[in-house]
């Protein structure tokens, strides 16, 4: 195989790979009924004038599977903590009791669950925009190469053949994902 050829294909994988991650990424953002601590990475805490994310003012820990505790390092930040939880639309209603902030995490309803779906789909869909916005790259440009005919065919096969193989990936990822929004 040309050498170009074979860059262009790692390349692709590459970005191909990186669209898988973020992918997982988002879905960890979804929850599925259990309490955990990535449910607010996306928290931002006004730090003396600053947002700040949650993870580097408290430590967020499970004492349960339906709880989460908040605990910061400087008892100040309690009430902003309880704040930034509130505003940031999760769903929950923290608890303050002087030394951290408790979470319960309320089971979720049937709506929500089909809005998580809902959610997790699009998720996947943007993964798969971004394998196929990969694959376009990755044909136009061994079609720029000086090369024959057949070899660039065979390139654009590797290509499809790497693209199906990572919509497959993405789709099973969904399902996956699926079966534990719905698991009640």
């Amino acid at each position: 195989m040309n050498e170009e050829i074979k860059f262009i294909l790692d390349t692709t994988k590459e970005g191909m790979d990186s669209a898988i991650a973020h992918l997982e990424k988002m879905f960890l953002k979804i929850r599925a009924g259990k309490a955990s601590p990535v449910m607010l990475s996306s928290v931002m805490v006004e730090y003396y004038g600053s947002p700040t994310p949650l993870s580097q003012v408290a430590n967020v820990n499970t004492p349960d599977a339906r709880t989460l505790s908040v605990q910061p390092w400087e008892k100040n930040m309690l009430h902003e903590i309880e704040k930034a939880i509130m505003n940031a639309n999760l769903g929950f209603n923290p608890m303050n009791n002087g030394d951290f902030v408790i979470i319960n995490v309320p089971p979720l309803t049937e709506e929500r669950r089909r809005d998580l779906v809902k959610q997790a789909k699009a998720e996947a869909e943007d993964a798969k925009i971004g394998v196929r916005n990969a694959r376009q790259e990755a044909n136009k440009e061994v079609r720029s190469l000086e090369v024959s005919e057949d070899l660039q065919k065979n390139a654009e096969a590797d290509v499809q053949a790497l693209t199906d193989k990572y919509i497959k990936k993405i789709d099973a990822f969904l399902e996956a994902k699926e079966a534990e929004i719905m698991k009640v």
